[in-house]
């Protein structure tokens, strides 16, 4: 399957139960072009890939929503977001959640702060910060694409995570070492992960070959706080 045109990315998405209006086809499109101008001048997505931008980055973003249920409220950080990848396509689809987008870096989240507001999103803010510096807020799910090793960023969304929340994770390549890595670091990170999931999203385009949405959860906290609530 290819998805080289705003057209064929509203099929793909809409035969998956995820339905954009106009309006967020608009955006997206605007997004692709101010991604395209911005990365003129602060490396925020390579300039050396053949499938276009709009494929490479912003369908390859919004396929976390093929694997994920974003609920009206709910809380997600985005975790070394870069150009707002995967945070502003996930906000324009999804308008009723909450997205944050952190950063190391200053031009690139002042890159992601114009475009957000030449868009006009109301649902997503971006700040300088590392996940190790967030303290005394919480989330219902952690995004990250392409960032760290698996295991790294288990340590970092265990304590950012509510006890139901979970980490989605855009990667590539061979992964059953991070996985291991992932799972044997669990008792240090408060039992988080006890489960990892590997989707392959290579139907969508092939340009995903080899490449998957992972999604981290920790079962057992999950149901120890199921049996909390009255």
């Amino acid at each position: 399957m290819k998805t080289g045109s705003k057209e064929t990315i509203q099929q793909a998405c809409s035969d998956r139960g995820l339905d954009l209006e106009k309006r967020q086809l608009r955006q997206i499109d605007e997004y692709a072009a101010l991604l395209e101008a911005a990365n003129r001048t602060v490396n925020l997505v390579s300039r050396r890939e053949q499938a276009p931008l709009l494929t490479r980055h912003i369908f390859h973003s919004l396929l976390i929503g093929f694997f994920h249920s974003f609920t009206a409220g709910e809380k997600v950080l985005d975790i070394g977001t870069g150009g707002g990848l995967p945070g502003i396509p996930l906000s324009i689809a999804f308008p009723d959640t909450q997205f944050l987008l952190i950063d190391a870096t200053g031009k690139k989240i002042n890159a992601c702060r114009r475009m957000i507001e030449t868009l006009g999103l109301k649902n997503v803010h971006a700040i300088k910060t590392r996940a190790e510096e967030l303290k005394g807020v919480v989330f219902d799910t952690v995004l990250s694409r392409q960032v760290a090793p698996l295991q790294i960023l288990c340590g970092y969304a265990h304590r950012l995570l509510n006890p139901e929340g979970t980490l989605v994770c855009l990667k590539g390549g061979n992964l059953d070492e991070e996985v291991s890595k992932a799972l044997a670091d669990a008792a240090g990170n408060n039992g988080f992960p006890a489960d990892i999931s590997l989707h392959p999203i290579d139907e969508f385009d092939e340009c995903f070959l080899d490449k998957y949405v992972v999604i981290a959860s920790d079962r057992v906290r999950q149901e120890k706080a199921k049996t909390k609530k009255p």
